[in-house]
């Protein structure tokens, strides 16, 4: 780790870009609550896993966010979906859209990080770069930055209800 990245200025990106992959991860397992609940038999198990691996990324956030010195923000109780899910084809949807404004988030943490924390965060980024693509069927070139080249930031997968 170079000085420079250990200075407060560099500690406290990482801490945001933390803090926003964990509130990004929040919104993706309660948007594959809906995915589940919306998604055909034949994809059901493929839903369940990314749930889990889902949750399982949040629960490191948290740590990661801890050993930062900061607390980690909570779930919001429920979340706005970026449209309607009322049938499989939109869990679907649904659920390649959530992957992929999640690799953005990712993206962020990528740059904001180092060592094994960057490692962490390549690694998020590459599978939900591989989920999005398995669930659309349709990739890009460098996954999570299309939403710099519009020179916006990626929003949240999902944003909490009022």
């Amino acid at each position: 780790m170079s000085t420079s990245d250990s200075t407060p200025r560099a500690a406290g990106a990482e801490l945001t870009a933390l803090q926003a992959a964990l509130r990004a991860e929040h919104a993706t397992v309660y948007g594959y609550g809906v995915v589940g609940g919306r998604i055909r038999q034949d994809r059901r198990a493929e839903a369940h896993a990314a749930y889990d691996a889902h949750r399982a990324r949040r629960d490191e956030l948290a740590r990661a966010v801890r050993d930062l010195g900061g607390t980690p923000e909570a779930a919001a109780a429920a979340y706005a979906l970026p449209f309607s899910v009322p049938d499989p084809a939109a869990a679907v949807r649904l659920a390649a859209e959530l992957e992929e404004r999640l690799a953005g988030v990712y993206s962020d943490l990528v740059r904001a990080s180092t060592g094994e924390r960057r490692r962490f965060a390549a690694q998020a980024l590459r599978e939900a770069a591989v989920r999005a693509v398995r669930w659309s069927g349709e990739s890009v070139a460098f996954p999570g930055l299309a939403e710099r080249a519009a020179g916006a930031t990626p929003a949240a997968p999902v944003t909490p209800r009022a």
